[in-house]
């Protein structure tokens, strides 16, 4: 956790990373297993803005075979059974329906893509695609009759803002510092080192830090930030693509997820979330600026519904939503016209004409320790990075269980915490995996866990978060650490942050 206070000055730091999102802790850890000294500064929580409002899937992205973007779908296939071993706690293995929609794309286009979504990975953990006969299959019955066959194909769920969250503590754990709440205000470069002013938000006390090199990974503000740096002629250029989901009860007792095809040339999802809930969602809506504050429209809210209606012999109907979330993805700008189209894959911006600063444009969840790596490659050509690439064999905290399976781990913990209710015992193996322990820590009976605020959020858990998760606002906890909002009532979470804001 970041020192409360800030001390007026910080030399000799190697990398100074710009940004809390999963870029930046990405690179952060890797830059720290390698034995640099490291600063993260993020002027939010972690994972507030774009990586906490992703549709949580740990995917190649099968539509972006549709646009030759092989690459892409080659290392996110790769990298996806990578985390899956590494945090088998928050990511695993689901099996998607794909429906066909007769006056869409043809059967045989689907199956050769699915031929090539199971094979460009090397995949080795996961099922093969098949077709399945929607009359028969158990996800078929909340399905229009028209649609009688489809494919079944693996991809995986991931707790993103999680992610973000236990990378950057295993990034503090090799030593990097992280610093949340707090804003880089200015960047001076000199020949061999840059000197950045940095603002805690909390106190409004700064603090200068001179560093050998900067990472700019402040996503939807890598240009502002770059601009702090470098003449307005070097930077680049990005899209603001928002993306927004929706939450509504629960649409299916089953545990496939479903992928549909849209007319409009997109693909739209509903994934079962949080046992009770769907997550439905994405939209893809072009900016052109970032705005304040992102929200959902009500336009946004019944192209979702109407799109995955066409799907369901129920209709969604926006009275439904429960929840939703919006995000903003800083494509970069690759001059394609639909933003449907623009390229999810990452361009990274390296200029060392003197003390170096790399900018990353664009990328996916999936791939972020892929890219991690090859800034640290980048960066290596300048600097002089002596350790080795070590990250894809290693695991996130919490991570470390026998042959990543989450099943046997889950049943030991019903051995060892035979006390607990088994839907909360779950949820903690799920969202902390061997991290249990530290959690739970001289807990015997419910009685030890403090304070009940409601749903499945009780005071130790929201403890644990403030002291190992950089958690300080209710949102922090609520909405991102966890998402126990759901299942509290408005009363109770007014309740909770009143409690919270006593005991700062």
């Amino acid at each position: 956790m970041p020192p409360n206070d800030i001390v007026p000055t910080l030399n000799a730091i190697d990398l100074l990373v710009i940004g809390g999102g999963i870029n930046g802790v990405g690179v952060a850890r890797d830059a720290a297993g390698r034995g640099l000294q490291v600063y993260l500064c993020e002027k939010d929580d972690l994972a507030q803005h774009t990586s906490s409002a992703s549709t949580k899937l740990i995917h190649g992205g099968l539509r972006y075979l549709e646009f030759y973007d092989f690459k892409l779908v080659h290392h996110a296939l790769q990298e996806r059974e990578v985390l899956l071993r590494s945090a088998p706690h928050i990511i695993y293995p689901m099996r998607f329906i794909l429906p066909h929609h007769k006056a869409l794309r043809p059967k045989w286009m689907i199956r050769i893509g699915l031929f090539l979504y199971d094979h460009l990975g090397g995949r080795k953990m996961l099922p093969a695609s098949h077709s399945v006969d929607l009359r028969r299959h158990i996800a078929g019955g909340m399905l229009k009759p028209v649609y009688k066959s489809g494919f079944e194909y693996s991809d995986c769920w991931v707790h993103d803002a999680r992610l973000v969250v236990l990378t950057a503590k295993d990034a503090e754990a090799r030593g990097a510092v992280i610093a949340t709440h707090t804003r880089c205000l200015s960047l001076k470069r000199h020949t061999d080192h840059w000197s950045a002013t940095l603002q805690n938000e909390r106190d409004g006390k700064t603090i200068e830090v001179k560093t050998k090199a900067v990472v700019n990974a402040a996503g939807p503000w890598v240009e502002e930030v770059l601009g702090l740096g470098v003449s307005a002629d070097q930077t680049h250029g990005v899209r603001f693509v928002k993306g927004s989901h929706i939450v509504v009860p629960r649409l299916f007792e089953h545990d496939y997820p479903y992928i549909f095809q849209h007319t409009d040339g997109r693909v739209l999802f509903a994934i079962p979330f949080e046992e009770n809930y769907t997550l439905l969602g994405t939209t893809d809506i072009e900016l052109d600026e970032l705005p304040d504050e992102v929200a959902i429209t009500p336009d946004e809210v019944e192209y979702i519904c109407t799109a995955v209606s066409e799907y369901f012999k129920q209709p969604i109907h926006p009275e439904s939503v429960i929840w939703s979330f919006s995000g903003v993805r800083p494509l970069y700008d690759d001059a394609v016209s639909n933003a449907s189209k623009v390229t999810r894959d990452y361009n990274l911006h390296l200029d060392s004409q003197q003390a170096p600063i790399l900018s990353i444009y664009g990328g996916k969840i999936t791939t972020f320790r892929k890219l991690a790596e090859e800034v640290m490659d980048l960066l290596s050509e300048c600097m002089a990075i002596e350790g080795a690439a070590w990250t894809a064999e290693s695991h996130l905290p919490g991570g470390d269980m026998a042959n990543s399976d989450f099943k046997l781990f889950f049943n030991q913990c019903t051995r060892r915490y035979p006390w607990m209710n088994k839907q909360l015992l779950k949820s903690y193996a799920g969202h902390y995996g061997t991290c249990i322990q530290t959690l739970l820590e001289e807990s015997a009976s419910e009685a030890d866990l403090g304070i009940h605020f409601g749903g499945q959020l009780y005071e130790k858990e929201v403890r644990y978060l403030i002291d190992h998760e950089y958690a300080e606002s209710a949102d922090d906890i609520l909405w991102r650490r966890t998402k126990r909002g759901l299942r509290l009532s408005a009363i109770e979470i007014k309740q909770f942050t009143a409690w919270l804001e006593g005991i700062k």
